[in-house]
């Protein structure tokens, strides 16, 4: 979303400050995934889906519940064949859809998706690609342009920024604007699960360089190029800085693909379940939400630190915020 409609901004501040309720559902949709990417713990454990059935009446009751935005993610949500009819049921229900893809099964399948409104393919460089992939960016290129050609709305390219890429950057935000897309950038999150030699080959141990790779990186979007950060979060990112309030919890409602509901991605807390109703894990776990976001030692996912920015009426990061 290029901008904020103020219709969508004035229901998203009901539901999340007067209601005190989420305003979107971030679902796993599956647990399966075509890339074996060495930074992802995802991937690694194959668990339980929920069937279709169970899926409509989990966005039925997000629906009811005052939730407008459904986002379908990880682990590769283009590996399910029933997605369309996923997003096609919360199209019907009027809510927003949005989906986050590794891009692989993008060209094959981009003209199923006709009730998606919003798009985010990880790409995470240019000459590192394969080796932070596996792959070669060749192969999801063809996906990238074509979805460019059927999906109505911004597309948007996230790149994860690691030790791995930073020689990149530059190239990748001008590819984005010759492609006529947008981009995102994030720092890489260490999760716990993954080996420490994954993390000493890939982590941002240059500091010097990552530091002037991320101005570099807010030079170009004062230049007019499509990268969707705010200032104040790329300054954060530039000094690993997480001084910030955490409202991913009051914002997003986080199911995973057996139906567990977590606190969120990164402090992956089961807190009910929705055969529990989403109405009543949200009011049982409100102490325990709260507690969780005070305790936590804070990530620097942009969609949690914008969107908590936002929440708390950041005027910079609502003028130059441009993701929803």
């Amino acid at each position: 979303m290029a901008k904020y409609s103020p219709l969508i901004a004035a229901k998203a501040v009901w539901q999340m400050r007067i209601r005190k309720r989420p305003f979107v559902l971030s679902h796993a949709i599956n647990s399966r995934c075509n890339m074996k990417c060495s930074f992802c713990e995802y991937w690694k454990t194959e668990g339980e889906e929920m069937e279709l059935e169970n899926i409509f009446r989990l966005l039925e009751e997000a629906r009811g519940f005052g939730i407008l935005v459904y986002n379908a993610w990880t682990v590769e949500p283009l590996l399910r064949e029933d997605l369309p009819e996923i997003l096609a049921h919360a199209k019907q229900l009027g809510m927003i859809t949005s989906l986050i893809t590794n891009g692989l099964l993008l060209e094959k399948r981009i003209d199923e998706l006709k009730d998606l409104d919003y798009l985010s393919v990880s790409v995470d460089g240019t000459s590192s690609y394969k080796d932070i992939r596996g792959i070669s960016l060749d192969r999801i290129m063809p996906g990238i342009v074509k979805a460019r050609e059927v999906i109505k709305n911004p597309l948007l390219l996230n790149c994860v920024i690691s030790g791995k890429n930073l020689d990149d950057i530059e190239e990748l935000i001008t590819m984005t604007k010759e492609l006529d897309v947008k981009i995102s950038f994030e720092p890489m999150y260490e999760f716990q699960g993954i080996e420490s030699d994954t993390w000493n080959d890939m982590g941002i141990r240059d500091m010097e360089k990552y530091r002037r790779t991320v101005d570099r990186i807010m030079e170009m979007k004062k230049e007019g190029y499509p990268i969707i950060n705010s200032y104040t979060y790329l300054r954060m990112v530039r000094d690993l800085r997480t001084e910030f309030t955490c409202h991913a919890n009051d914002i997003i409602l986080d199911v995973t693909a057996d139906g567990s509901i977590e606190n969120c991605r990164v402090n992956r807390t089961p807190i009910g379940h929705i055969d529990d109703g989403i109405a009543n894990v949200w009011e049982n776990t409100k102490k325990l939400r709260k507690d969780m976001a005070h305790n936590c030692r804070k990530c620097l996912f942009f969609g949690y630190v914008e969107n908590s920015l936002m929440y708390n009426f950041n005027l910079e990061v609502a003028q130059h915020y441009e993701w929803m």
